[in-house]
């Protein structure tokens, strides 16, 4: 089955880029700036720490892109330079929390995970974007609830659509690995969100 990245706009840019054609730098970076804040924001807590991490990631890109060898694998590169950042940030910031939360304390009926979640006021729109919007909110503050080593693979595969192969390349883990934390960090996410959808206040299992 052929890689479904090695068609990907990224990968022709960073092949032209490779090939020296400066026009591809532009989009190159339009095409990653965003992922790589998304990411780096999930993944370090606070906005600033992603800020800096996202551009720390993208000057490293530039200084070291000589040393992509493969443009089918740009993805996984860019990712595991921006993880890496992200790891170095996290150790030293006056944001990083105190500790990481079990993946049993996101089930719901545990303490910690009956904190209420504050949402913005939405009372002018439609009652559905008010529902999107609020599960939009949800979903993030879940995503930022788990375990990284879950979260990690969460983002990569589900919000970014990188491949196990891919994923377990940025996170120098075995592919396995990935499939397994994959499973049980969606498995978190399903149990953390059934809090705020009708199937988790008892509706829908009567």
């Amino acid at each position: 089955m052929p890689n479904a990245s090695a068609s990907s706009p990224e990968v022709e840019w960073a092949r032209r880029l490779l090939e020296g054609d400066a026009t591809a730098f532009t989009p190159f970076v339009e095409s990653f700036q965003h992922r790589i804040f998304q990411y780096t924001w999930l993944m370090c807590g606070q906005r600033e720490d992603a800020e800096e991490v996202a551009q720390d990631t993208l000057l490293k890109v530039f200084e070291s892109f000589d040393q992509l060898q493969d443009p089918s694998r740009v993805k996984a590169w860019v990712f595991r330079i921006a993880k890496n950042y992200c790891l170095m940030k996290r150790r030293k910031s006056v944001f990083a929390p105190d500790r990481e939360y079990s993946l049993d304390e996101l089930l719901p009926g545990s303490e910690e995970s009956a904190r209420t979640i504050q949402v913005a006021d939405s009372g002018a729109l439609p009652e559905e974007q008010v529902l999107r919007a609020e599960l939009a909110s949800h979903l993030e503050e879940a995503l930022a609830e788990l375990p990284e080593l879950y979260r990690s693979v969460v983002l990569l595969r589900d919000v970014e659509g990188l491949s196990t192969s891919e994923a377990a390349e940025v996170l120098d883990i075995k592919e396995d690995a990935v499939k397994q934390r994959l499973h049980r960090g969606r498995l978190a996410l399903r149990k953390s969100l059934a809090r705020y959808t009708p199937a988790g206040t008892g509706e829908a299992s009567r």
